[in-house]
């Protein structure tokens, strides 16, 4: 499957995040002397998956969605060859206006003998028709049973005459770095191939949602193996190929699959009801820093910040606020803050549970119901670059101008969640507010367990952070309909 491509604009030209497929993992042991005997068992149960969608106005690559296009240079010209070969489409994109095919490809494989079938979701998003080829070559018309874009997994039917050849899943959690593993797939549209690696990393981050806890690998992993299986060295699929990470498109031994420990909870709830179901908590939360871990007193970087509390959220009945660290949830320690959402999510919706938060210097429990997590459309965010701006009166600290919230300039800043605090009116080039992100329109409502009503409240709550031994204040800002937490030293006011 041709997938996404994220252009990487930093320190790699034309590096590529894209989504496509990898394979990790094995039991520490001595290398085998061969993977035949395991690839010839394994192989029939690893299927093609190809799609078929119209799309207008482009004419689709091997796949690759609409508008999408090659970069520029040399290096991509073995590509635009292969693509003009056996691609449908022009190669960069090119194809009018008029309603055309866009075939794309893609892996999977059988986790159950009646034609059950897993994959990534990228791979049949939009289509409007999908073919699984089995490793006989026969072709089978498949359907969506559900999908689940935020673990980019999906799961289809296809109805044999005879039963099919499946594999299980295996345990994730007992794979280790290092471990041997064998990804077979589609690379290309070339058909079944098999490579092999190690597991090079594992709780990997990608930004690509919220549960994101991927495994990476070194085994050739290219375009088209999305959605195929990694195995483990005794043939149980410990993770599902969904990414690769390239400066040229092709692999490079970086690549990334969602664990099977992830994946099975997702495919079960697929199966059964055709959706997922993810328990919720209600809090808007965001990373421990060192900075901030200073301004709370904690001596290591840990937990989850909450910023903020939706109303009548499970958090809310059970009275966790903002500002409290959440370092455990249901018996689990927090130790980043990315573990809170997939922990709370892969917990049963209405279980009671204990969560242990950091109150100031306070530890605290409460016990918590969670609710079930709904899709909702996030608000805008109103834009108020283009507001009216005071007349420059503002008291200055740290870099920023601040005025008192009045109710004109809470009607020109739209301001809606914050009763009291302080407006930053403009913030200095260079400054300590403007490096840790602060801007204009901002209202600072809170230092550590201070409410500030004036810019004499932020000076005392700042001589207090100090008093204390801290280096940082941590400052509570709303931001449009957004909370969040920032840092600001306590020296050089």
């Amino acid at each position: 499957m041709f997938a996404s491509v994220l252009r990487h604009t930093k320190s790699l030209s034309y590096a590529v995040l894209m989504l496509a497929c990898v394979a990790t993992t094995a039991r520490a042991a001595a290398a085998p002397e061969s993977f035949a005997d395991l690839a010839e068992k394994l192989a029939p149960a690893v299927v093609n998956i190809s799609t078929t969608q119209k799309v207008k106005g482009m004419g689709g690559v091997m796949g690759m969605p609409p508008g999408m296009q090659l970069p520029p240079g040399e290096e991509f010209d073995p590509f635009r060859q292969f693509f003009e070969r056996f691609g449908k489409g022009a190669p960069d994109g090119e194809g009018g206006g008029a309603e055309q095919e866009v075939y794309s490809l893609g892996s999977g494989f059988i986790i159950d003998p009646t034609g059950y079938v897993v994959t990534n979701n990228h791979v049949i998003a939009e289509a409007e028709e999908i073919t699984v080829r089995l490793s006989d070559d026969t072709k089978l018309k498949a359907k969506i049973i559900g999908k689940d874009p935020k673990t980019d997994l999906a799961l289809l039917k296809v109805e044999s005459p005879k039963p099919l050849p499946y594999v299980n899943f295996g345990d994730s959690d007992k794979a280790r770095v290092g471990d041997w593993v064998m990804a077979i797939g589609n690379p290309f549209g070339l058909g079944g191939t098999v490579t092999t690696g190690i597991i090079s990393a594992r709780a990997r981050h990608l930004n690509s949602g919220p549960f994101d806890d991927f495994l990476q690998t070194d085994a050739a992993i290219n375009r088209g193996n999305s959605g195929g299986p990694m195995f483990n060295m005794t043939g149980e699929v410990i993770g599902i190929n969904s990414a690769i990470f390239s400066p040229t498109g092709g692999s490079v031994g970086i690549g990334f699959a969602v664990p099977s420990t992830l994946a099975k909870g997702v495919i079960t709830q697929l199966r059964e009801h055709g959706r997922t179901f993810r328990g919720w908590l209600g809090v808007k939360i965001q990373t421990v820093t060192e900075e901030m871990a200073d301004s709370l007193g904690m001596k290591k970087t840990e937990g989850a910040l909450v910023m903020d509390v939706t109303k009548g959220s499970p958090a809310d009945k059970a009275g966790i606020k903002s500002g409290d660290v959440i370092l455990s949830f249901d018996s689990k320690d927090i130790n980043e803050m990315r573990q809170l959402p997939r922990i709370v999510a892969e917990t049963k919706i209405g279980k009671e549970v204990e969560v242990k938060v950091l109150r100031g210097s306070d530890n605290k429990s409460f016990r918590v119901t969670l609710g079930e997590l709904k899709e909702e459309e996030k608000a805008d965010v109103p834009d108020k670059s283009g507001a009216e701006k005071p007349a420059g009166t503002g008291e200055k600290l740290l870099g920023m101008r601040l005025l008192p919230i009045t109710p004109a300039l809470r009607e020109q800043y739209e301001i809606k969640d914050v009763q009291n605090g302080l407006i930053v009116e403009e913030v200095a080039p260079g400054s300590e507010a403007i490096k840790r992100g602060m801007q204009t329109g901002d209202v600072i409502s809170r230092v550590g367990d201070r409410d500030v009503k004036s810019v004499k409240d932020l000076r005392d709550a700042l001589d207090a952070a100090k008093a204390a031994g801290r280096k940082f204040a941590l400052v509570r800002v709303q931001r449009g309909e957004d909370m969040q937490f920032v840092t600001l030293p306590v020296e050089g006011k």
